[in-house]
């Protein structure tokens, strides 16, 4: 941006790298100037310094070759909700048909393994020590004192001693489909439960499919898939699996959270601060 296009008055440009459906624009067009990616014109694609994600489609890498003054990418990515199994059952007409929902088990004294002892991980971490399960994760480095959490140095050793998997982790190379057969039949020996909030690509996911369908684990929790939003027919007829669209951050706070930590980050960008919430690429 020239000085003369960042004179008083003028709002900060921002390019929307797809069309945002979850209010947040709206809120703070009142602070900057928002241009969809797609209708930007080579002049305004070559100013533009910011480039905000309000969604889940990716950024390809011809968009990317198009802003050659690009500085900061705001994105939005956080969250964790429950669904009732037993109201699937009511609104079915099980109950009717088949009697009281079955005897289900306690979230309270279960053993958690988290991958990923992260921003989210943590979060997931203090919420289930308070329900006074033993959390235990693994993690890229083993996080220093007072961490009070028990470290693991691979997937499956804490897969083997877990009666809940959470995938909290980023996808990298490294962990990608790093959940995979033996790590379910770790888990598994327990009947235990898979619960991924992390990405799809995780876990491989046609062996997810085959270890539902036999029994090898319990069950599964999934809010991300490996090539959404395609999700495997054959997880929508298991009653021992919960879906979600990517969407488990879905709620007025978490939102209003998300377009707190967005707008804070394009105003200390401008200003030439620190950002909130840095991702060095």
């Amino acid at each position: 941006m020239t000085p003369a296009a960042a004179g008083a008055g003028a709002k900060p440009l921002v390019l929307l790298s797809q069309p945002s459906d979850s209010g947040l624009t709206p809120v703070m067009e009142g602070q900057f100037r928002f241009v969809l990616a797609a209708d930007a014109d080579a002049a305004t694609a070559a100013e533009a310094r910011v480039l905000f994600v309000p969604g889940l489609r990716p950024v390809t890498a011809d968009l990317i070759d198009r802003l050659p003054a690009l500085e900061l990418v705001a994105a939005i990515s956080v969250g964790l909700d429950h669904v009732a199994a037993a109201d699937a059952h009511l609104r079915r007409g099980r109950w009717a048909m088949d009697g009281d929902y079955p005897l289900a088990t306690k979230v309270s004294g279960k053993r958690v393994g988290i991958v990923g002892l992260g921003s989210i991980g943590s979060l997931v971490a203090r919420r289930l020590a308070a329900f006074g399960c033993a959390v235990a994760y693994h993690s890229r480095t083993r996080k220093p004192p007072p961490c009070p959490y028990t470290f693991y140095p691979t997937v499956l050793a804490l897969a083997a001693d877990s009666d809940v998997l959470v995938l909290a982790c980023a996808l990298t190379e490294e962990t990608r489909r790093a959940v995979d057969r033996e790590v379910m039949e770790a888990l598994g020996r327990g009947g235990g439960v898979l619960v991924n909030v992390g990405r799809g690509a995780l876990v491989d996911e046609p062996e997810l499919v085959r270890c539902l369908r036999d029994g090898v684990i319990g069950g599964a929790g999934l809010d991300v898939f490996e090539n959404e939003p395609d999700v495997p027919a054959e997880l929508f007829d298991m009653d021992n699996v919960v879906l979600s669209s990517h969407k488990a951050v879905a709620t007025t706070e978490s939102i209003r959270g998300v377009l707190d930590t967005v707008s804070g980050n394009l105003e200390a960008f401008f200003a030439g601060k620190p950002l909130l919430s840095p991702v060095a690429l």
